[in-house]
């Protein structure tokens, strides 16, 4: 047994920076860990969006309190066995403790392949990333990819991540296959229910059945050298009628053909950030969702430079129809419109405290202003807040 620094295989832990290895005869066994406690103050309650700004999962837009601690531990373990240095196969997982109590899973998945050649993965995990945020502390989703990301009467700012995996109610599977020189391609399958995409089950006023789980392909075609990469996605459910709502007249309408289209660039010389602290990083995204009754379109950009991080979002929400009869008490969105959210964002990294390298703090600062159409008073709404978010990992 013995310490080293390393990162995790394949990607499946990206947040282990440390950890301890064992070698058995069935192959190597890895424990890290990595701890994310926040504390945060907003201006006033209630977010603009469904774009979650604290680690709490339980936390939804609608929540009114917007002063709080949260956070959580996380302890991972690997598994991994390598034969004649081409086949393959390893497993992670990673439970969760957080501040409310409650014990959750962050990766658990199996995988198996050929080196250089493809690989299969199946459980639970996130794929390929479609809008990184850079050196983000305060407006990153924190919670389950696939559900929730909805949420009813607030913003949507779409981020390619419905078919994207980390559901808690269902699996994925995933098949990577490299080609060329610096090529890959991914395809994603989940499987889940579609209904818990939308808290509460409502959508445009409309109480949301569920007929079917959904089942969302998700192809990646991206490509990456030293220090440039970019990808191009697509996402979709194929299965008709999955869940809709009845009309006043009984008839069942569908709401579950849904399908977006992604793409992101990113270019780096910042070498080994670890290290050295240097350099620049630039990720620019764009994604667009193509919905029943809506047309949801973000652009993001950000960069981190040494230690400072400065981010900007832009979403448009194009909302066709909307049942008037049920408006949301608490929502900021309760009519067919347009509707535009700007968020500018900014971060603070102060690293290895204490002379320890794998203790960081991070200072988060965020604005986010909702601009509402013509026909809705061209009224605007707005909030800020701050975070500092100490992190350790072992």
């Amino acid at each position: 047994m013995k310490k080293f620094f390393v990162l995790s295989l394949l990607g499946l832990s990206s947040i282990a920076n440390a950890a301890i290895q064992w070698d058995t005869q069935q192959g190597k066994l890895k424990l890290y860990g990595d701890v994310e406690f926040n504390t945060d103050a907003a201006s006033s309650k209630q977010q603009l969006s469904s774009l979650k700004q604290t680690a709490d999962k339980k936390n939804q837009p609608a929540d009114k309190d917007r002063w709080d601690i949260n956070g959580r531990i996380l302890i991972g373990l690997d598994g991994y066995r390598e034969i004649n240095h081409s086949n393959y196969a390893g497993f992670t997982v990673q439970p969760l403790a957080d501040l409310s109590g409650d014990m959750n899973l962050d990766d658990a998945a199996f995988y198996f392949g050929q080196k250089k050649e493809w690989n299969i993965k199946i459980g639970r995990y996130e794929a390929y990333d479609m809008f990184p945020l850079g050196q983000d502390t305060f407006i990153e989703y924190s919670g389950n990819t696939a559900n929730d990301l909805y949420e009813d009467g607030f913003g949507y700012i779409y981020m390619m991540k419905e078919g994207r995996g980390r559901s808690k109610n269902g699996g994925s599977i995933q098949l990577n296959k490299p080609f060329l020189t610096n090529f890959n391609f991914e395809l994603n399958g989940l499987i889940n229910n579609g209904e818990k995409m939308f808290n509460k089950s409502t959508y445009h006023g409309y109480n949301i059945d569920k007929k079917k789980n959904v089942a969302y392909v998700r192809p990646v075609l991206s490509w990456k050298n030293d220090s440039v990469s970019t990808a191009i996605a697509a996402e979709t459910n194929v299965v008709k009628n999955a869940y809709g709502y009845y009309d006043n007249d009984e008839k069942f309408r569908d709401q579950s053909k849904r399908t977006g289209y992604g793409a992101t660039f990113s270019w780096n010389n910042e070498g080994d950030w670890n290290a050295s602290n240097k350099g620049l990083k630039i990720n620019t995204s764009f994604a667009y969702m193509n919905a029943k009754d809506e047309k949801d379109m973000t652009i993001a950009t950000n960069l981190v430079w040494e230690q400072i991080g400065f981010g900007y979002i832009f979403a448009n929400n194009d909302i066709k129809k909307f049942n008037l009869e049920n408006r949301i008490k608490d929502g900021h969105i309760n009519n067919k419109g347009k509707y535009k959210i700007h968020t500018v964002n900014a971060s603070y990294l102060i690293n290895n405290v204490l002379d320890m390298d794998n203790f960081n703090i991070y200072l988060g600062t965020y604005y986010s202003l909702l601009d509402r159409s013509k026909s809705h008073g061209d009224n605007t709404d707005d909030r800020y807040g701050a975070r500092v978010r100490f992190k350790y990992f072992y």
